[in-house]
């Protein structure tokens, strides 16, 4: 496989002079905690490492103390006070740049930043004064009007404009010099374009989401969480046989308060584990007459409810059931589809698997059965 060429070279400014008052948080959003470090932080330590020479940082006043604490232990960044607009300060951090070919400008608000939205911006440089990463609008536009619907606009001709924007350094520093707007441009590709300089589109990332409201500061949920679980029943004379959801003739069945679902229940643990929520006895208690002769599934059909609440959908299930009768084999494809369709996942998400024990212990000499699960859960 051959290295990727070495990025040209480049400075870089981070626009983080505003309060950040909408985020909700005690001190400017940009120096907040977001994922375990103040937010001005992602985006410095990225462009660092991507080779930003110099980077130079806009903050509000009497912003250096918070700003030196955010960047504490990084060097290779210069602070500057910004202005009374988002423009000014660009401007100001612009002339402390000094000397550059491109530069990227980039709002601290948008801490997660793709390595590749950089390489691709830097490259549409060889042939266009600027370049902007962008998303398409996928959603239907409505124009509004006091609160009514008084047309739509071309979702086809439009796009999400995200930073950082690059540029060619002289004339991006130019431009901003020899703004004539009566009002403030909303972006630094606008300012280039007054000036008669062409901007290219380039692909964007959903990672580069800006942080606004309060809730962006919210604790994120893991992408991905597992859970075990493991259940053992004692298989009795006279009771009937539910194991993965489904009806075995047998000559014993599963003794149990419920219906003694030992596959069921362990998948029931599997998931409360993976969001942190107890165990089947604590949600369905033993001692409870209400649950004596219950259907596991209403258990089960519980614990997925408890993860779509907890913000995940399963993701996958892996069952084994340990026992030396009844073969599970000739039932294996009708669990897999019970229990898929008491947790509204494809099949291909459920596995279903046995085991003996050699004749060893309880489930070898046939008293009981036990199974074993593990399930993942996916954020939404």
């Amino acid at each position: 496989m051959q290295d990727k060429a070495p990025l040209p070279p480049f400075a870089a400014v981070i626009v983080a002079a505003g309060k950040g008052l909408r985020a909700g948080q005690p001190l400017p959003k940009q120096f907040a905690l977001w994922r375990g470090k103040p937010v001005l932080r992602h985006s410095v330590d990225t462009l660092l490492a991507a080779g930003a020479a110099p980077l130079v940082i806009a903050i509000p006043e009497n912003g250096e103390e918070p700003a030196r604490a955010a960047l504490a232990g990084l060097e290779g960044y210069a602070l500057v006070v910004g202005g009374a607009t988002r423009q000014e300060s660009v401007a100001r951090a612009l002339d402390a740049v000094g000397s550059a070919e491109r530069v990227l400008i980039h709002d601290a608000a948008r801490p997660n930043l793709p390595q590749a939205v950089i390489e691709r911006l830097l490259g549409a440089l060889d042939s266009h004064p600027g370049a902007i990463p962008v998303l398409p609008v996928v959603d239907s536009l409505s124009r509004d009007e006091n609160g009514l619907m008084i047309g739509t606009a071309p979702r086809e001709e439009l796009r999400r404009v995200q930073t950082p924007q690059a540029f060619r350094y002289d004339e991006i520093r130019a431009a901003h010099a020899n703004w004539q707007g009566d009002a403030e441009a909303g972006d630094d590709a606008q300012v280039l374009r007054a000036a008669g300089g062409a901007v290219a589109h380039v692909a964007g990332d959903e990672r580069l989401a800006k942080l606004t409201f309060a809730e962006d500061f919210m604790t994120e949920l893991p992408p991905v969480r597992m859970g075990m679980g493991y259940d053992v029943h004692r298989l009795a004379a006279g009771e009937e046989l539910w194991l993965g959801g489904i009806r075995i003739e047998h000559d014993k069945g599963l003794a149990g308060h419920s219906d003694a679902d030992v596959a069921l229940h362990a998948i029931v643990d599997a998931l409360l584990g993976a969001i942190a929520n107890g165990d089947i006895g604590s949600h369905f208690p033993p001692g409870d007459p209400q649950w004596k002769g219950a259907s596991s599934e209403r258990f089960l059909a519980h614990a997925a409810k408890l993860v779509g609440e907890a913000g995940y959908r399963v993701g996958n299930i892996d069952l084994t059931i340990i026992c030396e009768a009844p073969k599970i084999g000739p039932h294996r494809e009708a669990m897999r589809t019970r229990i898929a369709e008491l947790l509204g996942v494809d099949i291909g998400a459920v596995s279903v698997k046995a085991t003996t024990t050699e004749r060893l212990g309880f489930a070898g000499r046939g008293e009981g059965i036990a199974a074993q699960a593990v399930a993942t859960v996916l954020s939404n």
